[in-house]
């Protein structure tokens, strides 16, 4: 007769889906369960966080960088509630996650017991998959069906245990259904193809948006932007999918962008978006005709008013269009491009070769690139750091993990966390600015634990830097964005990791050299100045905005600043 006990069933099921970590914090709602990962723990590791957010984004980002889902876990009531921000990261970036939350024991349910809260209705909004087990029997099928809908529907999948359930035995065995994962493989039709081989060939002016959903597709992606002559821009979650300085890479478009990439959205006669559905309606053209390469057809058309969609995987598809499409020999429109971008390369440099102290962003960034291998992990925070990596590191072969859609401050740390758990034979640093770090900071604690030689490397200019920013394009004073300064260098030391402040180009230098070697976690303090975070292409709202704050500076101070706005368009314009 099949019994065995329900708890070494979930951990039995994890396995067979190739599960082989979580993250999350033990306690008495889901201690029961915790025995039984105990007792598996040389195949199925737990990662202690010290905070349910940090387990959260940490599995969300896992399963971003890997395609494998991500998994977590928590108590009742509290634990619960702290993961929601790091659900919805996964929930907007299309990340598969399992989330096996604790409950009170089932005699309990609906008596407003001690941390009782309804689970299933807060996790509803987030989830693709949200049930509570109610018996034993229910629960190898449950647990089954969540792991598949996270997979398949590329979200949070929730599966919420009583306490004692997993103490229980489970009496039969079921086969209704199994861990077997199937992936369809997906082509447009043959009607769509031919004619976006029409619009391609009568396009004089194409550009390519590419998305996320074209990480696997960087040959076919050379070679069709080679063949229509066409220069392609990159979003901000797919920055890496091509190289940085590809001859035929104008950066990324948006508040982050280039003047290149605005410029040739500007001008373009065809837009062709593979793998994204971009979200930011204004940098895209006022009425080109669109085609749209995406596996998921609701994305088809969401954002832009798309000419053509072609419901199919980008590699497959691409490859097809390059069987099928002449090489285009005029191609003037891409040689003015990369001249544009050529332009805009030397601009940069005149920036990051300058020397000041405090140090500017601008000037920070590039070194890391004497810091980080070809193949490392870059994990990106939310807020002016964006913008300076988005713009100034220039990507070869790394990986780049970041918070694109929810853009939640403190994504940094945990995502150097899971990346070192994913890949442990590779370099992995995280760059954050010291408002999106001190939101996590107790979980560099977590890194010196469990061994993992991240480098974190604080931009910090003692501000929410974009906050700031923010309020002043508004044309409103700031107002509560000054952050008290904390010594990270001796909290890196007190965790019992490597900490380096640095005020200078050559404090800088030595911190980078010495990182390199380290076998703990390093955190590289930077004190910076506080940069405006201009956008490529300035236009005149933002400026109108600026100058109306930079008059109520006046009135309120009765001092007036020369405006970094006006510089800046005399400068590249």
């Amino acid at each position: 007769m099949f019994e065995k006990r329900a708890g070494e069933v979930i951990v039995n099921t994890l396995l067979e889906w190739e599960v082989d970590h979580i993250y999350g914090l033990p306690g008495d709602s889901i201690n029961n369960l915790i025995e039984d990962l105990r007792k598996t723990k040389d195949q199925i590791q737990f990662l202690q966080v010290r905070h349910e957010e940090v387990g959260a984004l940490a599995a969300s980002s896992y399963a971003k960088l890997t395609g494998k889902m991500g998994v977590c876990l928590s108590i009742a009531g509290p634990g619960a509630v702290h993961l929601m921000n790091g659900l919805y990261d996964a929930k907007a970036d299309g990340a598969p996650v399992l989330v096996l939350a604790g409950q009170v024991e089932s005699e309990k349910l609906g008596k407003d017991d001690f941390q009782e809260i309804n689970l299933e209705r807060m996790f509803d909004d987030v989830s693709v998959f949200n049930k509570r087990v109610s018996t034993p029997e229910q629960l190898p099928d449950l647990l089954n069906q969540a792991i598949r809908t996270a997979y398949a529907e590329k979200g949070v999948a929730v599966l919420t245990i009583p306490d004692d359930i997993p103490t229980q035995k489970v009496k039969h065995k079921t086969n209704q259904t199994s861990s077997v994962r199937s992936v369809p493989s997906i082509f447009p039709g043959e009607k769509n193809l031919s004619l976006s081989l029409d619009l391609i060939n009568k396009s004089e002016r194409p550009v390519i948006l590419v998305g996320k959903g074209a990480q696997n597709s960087r040959k076919e992606l050379e070679s069709f932007a080679e063949k229509i002559a066409a220069p392609m821009i990159v979003t901000l979650p797919a920055k890496g999918i091509i190289p940085d300085e590809h001859p035929y890479n104008l950066g990324n478009l948006g508040q982050i962008g280039t003047k290149p990439a605005y410029e040739a959205m500007e001008e373009t006669d065809l837009l062709i978006m593979i793998g994204t559905s971009y979200p930011y309606r204004d940098f895209l053209p006022e009425e080109a005709p669109a085609i749209q390469i995406d596996c998921d057809q609701k994305q088809i058309g969401k954002r832009y008013p798309v000419t053509i969609g072609l419901v199919g995987d980008s590699t497959n598809t691409l490859a097809w269009l390059n069987r099928n499409l002449d090489r285009t020999e005029e191609r003037g429109f891409l040689e003015a491009c990369q001249e544009n971008m050529q332009n805009w390369w030397e601009h940069l440099h005149k920036e990051e070769v300058e020397r000041s102290t405090p140090m500017k962003p601008q000037q920070v960034i590039p070194q890391l690139h004497k810091l980080v291998n070809e193949d490392a992990v870059m994990s990106v925070d939310v807020g002016n750091v964006t913008v300076w990596m988005a713009r100034y590191f220039r990507m070869t072969h790394q990986k780049f993990i970041i918070s694109s859609w929810m853009a939640t401050m403190g994504c940094g740390l945990p995502g150097a966390i899971a990346a070192k758990q994913a890949y442990p034979e590779k370099q992995v640093v995280a760059v954050c600015g010291d408002g999106g770090f001190t939101m996590v900071m107790h979980d560099f604690v977590t890194a010196v634990k469990y061994k993992m030689p991240i480098i974190v490397v604080i931009l910090n200019n003692e501000k929410i830097g974009m906050i700031k920013y923010e309020q002043q394009e508004a044309g409103h004073l700031e107002y509560e964005t000054n952050l008290a300064n904390i010594d990270f260098a001796r909290f890196a030391d007190a965790c019992g990791g490597v900490g380096y402040h640095v005020e200078t180009h050559e404090d800088l230098e030595l911190a980078i050299e010495n990182a390199k070697g380290s076998h703990k976690p390093v955190l590289i303090d930077v004190a910076i100045q506080d940069e405006p975070p201009l956008p490529g292409k300035i236009q005149y709202g933002q400026a109108a905005s600026y100058t109306k704050h930079i008059v109520k500076n006046f009135f309120e101070k009765g001092k007036f600043e020369m405006p970094p706005l006006k510089k800046s368009l005399k400068r590249l314009t």
